[in-house]
């Protein structure tokens, strides 16, 4: 690699670095030349990358890209995943390979510009895909909203009753002013069912 190449290569890994939303720092020693595309195919269903450059050229990037911490995990083999998706996604794909392949381990990373451990990388492997959270928040978040419209229809419901049973037996107007009872139109109900929906498609669209 001449000179003008390895400018180039550590361009490239500072625009990867920059535009990535998290950054994984593996030992990738062991793994064989299929094995590592295969774990490429499974990070790429995340919208994650795996690249194995020179400690030298990515020291340069990442000093390049403001990264510094990452300089610090460049000891011995390392790869770096570059994801631009679901972070839980790639960590679950690189735990997975690990332990199903070759032991890799993780050296530490990034997210969001702060720096990762490898505990905190090996939670976030844990957690369920980034699409399942946010439905389990939408669903959280809906129940009581669902429960608190109904229980605001019961009570609209009933108050609208007891208004019509009231004028029914001439006990609202009736006054000489008012000429005779005047019927009270009963309070229209919320409808329950266009709320519930909205909030079923919401969990839907999730």
């Amino acid at each position: 690699m001449n000179r003008d190449q390895k400018t180039a290569t550590v361009e490239a890994i500072a625009e990867q670095i920059e535009a990535a939303d998290a950054v994984f720092a593996v030992d990738y020693r062991g793994i064989s030349v299929p094995q590592a595309a295969a774990l490429r195919v499974r990070l790429r269903e995340a919208d994650a990358t795996l690249r194995i450059v020179k400690n030298s050229l990515t020291e340069r990037a990442a000093e390049r890209a403001g990264a510094e911490s990452l300089r610090g995990l460049l000891e011995g083999p390392t790869a770096l995943t570059f994801v631009r998706g679901d972070a839980a996604l790639a960590a679950k794909a690189l735990a997975d390979f690990a332990r199903a392949e070759v032991p890799i381990e993780f050296k530490g990373g990034l997210m969001g510009g702060d720096e990762l451990s490898v505990d905190q990388i090996k939670s976030i492997a844990r957690l369920p895909a980034r699409d399942v959270l946010y439905g389990q928040m939408v669903g959280t978040v809906a129940a009581p909203l669902t429960g608190l419209v109904r229980g605001l229809n019961g009570l609209l419901a009933g108050l609208a009753v007891q208004l019509q049973q009231i004028a029914d037996r001439g006990l609202l107007g009736g006054g000489e002013d008012a000429g005779g009872e005047q019927p009270v139109e009963a309070a229209p109900e919320v409808e329950d069912t266009e709320v519930g929906d909205e909030q079923t498609e919401s969990k839907e669209e999730a």
